[in-house]
């Protein structure tokens, strides 16, 4: 019984992100998540910044405490739950703990309100400000010199790589937490999943660099991410195509996204980001700017388009569309098993 309201729960809380998103009156899990991997990584800089040692050591504990203390947290609310019998208390806290792992109605809104501003085509200079300010916000790249053009691509594949860490990395590991406490209620449950992966995930989005001092304290956070993200990128790979204009074309594309994406270094942001490319025919990847330095990141899909305010509109549209057939899947397995 515990499990079938669990699920309910999981069902309620992707509703509750769609209609309604992060509440303002609510802390969010990230905001105590972030402040405690700044400070401790701020420290670890600020005190042993030429010590490689202690930095590549200081960033497994930031990674393995941040982590352990997410799933410990989401542990103990779910077993406050079971123990209960499904007090509405402890449910509530885990409806608005799942809720607050996927972020699908805030990334999608954050993108289509930068395409909003770009397609009134009043491009002035306080204009343009505002947008690289939004810009700013969803990506690691710098964009203060960037074109629209750039500013474009940059919302594009921000869109198309967090559309898994934001949405469907959370979908999957929830999922995989309620079947595993339907075998034992000691097992890694929904929220327990759930938190740590936004754990995991907001940890690689922080420290998970490859320039200065992130290159040794976020070595652990940005490997870990690989690993826990390998499987929900590769799921999207092969089930976006399903809910797309080009299903007719399934194999040639996920082929031709798959040899594109594994040319990135990251195992997953490039198979993500080609996957999209392919479906809504842009041209991603290219040079951008990271601190004081130009990174050329190689082409994924070099006969698509330029990005523009419609092909983002699709994109947003493919999103929403895959998460209603992943719904629709986890509801039939939930029914076999």
């Amino acid at each position: 019984m515990a499990e079938i309201n669990l699920f309910l729960l999981f069902l309620g809380s992707i509703g509750f992100d769609l209609l309604i998103g992060d509440p303002r009156f609510l802390i969010h899990p990230v905001q105590i998540i972030g402040f405690y991997i700044k400070k401790i990584s701020d420290y670890l800089i600020n005190s042993f910044g030429e010590n490689k040692n202690i930095l590549f050591w200081g960033g497994f504990f930031v990674a393995i405490s941040t982590i352990g203390m997410s799933f410990g947290l989401g542990k103990l609310i779910e077993l406050s739950y079971v123990n209960l019998g499904n007090h509405f208390f402890s449910g509530l806290f885990i409806f608005f703990g799942l809720s607050s792992c996927i972020a699908a109605r805030g990334l999608i809104s954050s993108v289509q309100e930068i395409a909003e501003l770009i397609e009134r085509k009043e491009i002035n200079i306080q204009n343009k400000r505002i947008i690289k300010e939004k810009v700013q916000r969803i990506v690691s790249r710098d964009v203060r010199s960037s074109t629209i053009k750039h500013l474009l691509r940059s919302s594009t594949e921000s869109l198309t790589e967090n559309s898994v860490d934001g949405i469907f990395g959370p979908l999957f590991w929830i999922f995989i937490g309620i079947v595993l406490m339907r075998f034992s209620i000691f097992l890694p449950g929904p929220l327990s999943l759930g938190f740590s992966y936004k754990a995991i995930s907001t940890l690689d989005s922080m420290i998970g660099y490859k320039y200065d001092y992130f290159r040794y304290l976020g070595f652990f956070s940005a490997k870990i991410e690989d690993i826990f993200t390998f499987i929900p990128s590769r799921l999207v790979l092969i089930t976006l195509p399903l809910v797309s204009s080009k299903v007719n074309e399934y194999g040639s594309i996920i082929k031709k996204s798959y040899l594109d994406g594994k040319k990135y270094d990251s195992p997953n942001a490039g198979i993500s980001q080609a996957i999209f490319a392919y479906i809504s025919n842009i041209k991603l990847g290219g040079k951008s700017k990271y601190k004081n330095e130009i990174i050329e990141k190689p082409i994924i899909n070099e006969t698509g388009d330029n990005c523009n305010v419609e092909k983002i509109k699709l994109i947003c549209q493919l999103i929403l569309r895959l998460q209603f057939l992943w719904i629709i899947i986890f509801v039939l397995i939930s029914l076999i098993i």
